[in-house]
């Protein structure tokens, strides 16, 4: 199946749960983060994908060809597709912060239909994941993405993209992050074999790579600080075209995630919407509109009027 390469938008949620999965399991992960995606947008799915709640509300069927899983038009590994969907369905994503800790099911009841379909259950627990946007997301090209043949690139590529300071995260933070921690016991076997691998392979193939520095406490490493490091010659230059378009010009249309997150957050009108729709489009211009929205959606949602304090904080922003 050709990859047609887009920018997808992961949350970072979903970026930095703990799990551990194959690349085949990734790449399923990948296709259904672009389906929600394109859900959301309210574009229509090609014929051979679907996505939609079942008759309870309680479970999102998922139905795409076998091929979307598969790295490029020379991969014909569909067992491995298999393996990864049986191994999916027994595995479960953990997620954890200050308040909480959980475990949910990935997917339910996956089914291979003989002409070439796959079909599954996703958990509404798992839906919302993909689309919680609270703590902020990471926007990556869906087809470097695909591409990796080792899993920590992918992850690494998810915590990277579009990054632009610096990150620390303790080594023991990053062997929970992958799963890791009894495969990997020494530190400098993590490094060589999870950390180094990944590296190497995005500046190879990814816009958003990274240097690092191991921090020490003693003689002890502790951390590591990743310094990202953007390679435009990695960068498809059809999306990077479409970038500079939205940043310099108004006439460029308001991204339908921004109008349907307006709407479903805050609850705008497209009456209100189109009121409003310069500054809008004026704000997603200058600055990353769907993370700054949903850094002041707690604030938006305790006032009085949560649409003017929107349009109040954005009218500061542009300034």
């Amino acid at each position: 199946m050709v990859i047609r390469n887009k920018d997808v938008i992961q949350s970072y949620v979903l970026s930095t749960a703990k799990y551990d999965f194959s690349v085949y399991e990734k790449r399923i992960l990948y296709r259904l983060v672009e389906m929600v995606q394109f859900s959301m947008e309210g574009q229509k799915l090609d014929k051979y994908y679907s996505i939609q709640p079942n008759l309870f509300g309680d479970m999102t069927g998922v139905t795409m060809p076998l091929s979307a899983f598969l790295k490029d038009v020379n991969d014909q590994n569909y067992l491995e597709v298999k393996k990864a969907l049986t191994s999916l369905r027994n595995k479960t994503l953990e997620f954890e912060d200050d308040h909480m800790w959980k475990l949910i099911g990935l997917i339910e009841i996956p089914k291979y239909v003989k002409k070439g379909y796959v079909q599954f259950q996703i958990h509404p627990e798992i839906y919302e994941a993909i689309l919680n946007f609270s703590k902020g997301f990471r926007k990556y090209e869906l087809k470097t993405a695909m591409s990796f043949d080792s899993v920590y690139s992918m992850r690494f590529y998810e915590l990277l993209s579009g990054q632009k300071s610096p990150l620390i995260y303790t080594i023991d933070h990053l062997k929970m992050m992958f799963k890791v921690e009894l495969k990997y016991k020494l530190t400098a076997d993590f490094i060589r074999k999870v950390i180094d691998t990944a590296k190497n392979e995005l500046d190879k193939k990814s816009p958003y790579s990274f240097e690092y520095k191991a921090l020490k406490n003693g003689r002890k490493i502790v951390s590591i600080k990743f310094y990202p490091v953007f390679k435009s010659e990695n960068r498809d230059p059809n999306l990077e075209r479409n970038d500079l378009k939205k940043q310099t010009s108004l006439r460029w249309d308001l991204e339908k995630m921004v109008i349907n997150y307006l709407t479903e957050n805050f609850f705008f009108t497209e009456t209100q919407i189109k009121n409003n729709l310069e500054l809008f489009i004026v704000a997603q211009s200058k600055v990353d509109l769907l993370y700054e929205l949903s850094l002041i959606k707690a604030k938006a949602m305790e006032a009085n009027n949560p649409q003017g304090y929107v349009i109040g904080v954005l009218k500061k922003l542009v300034k």
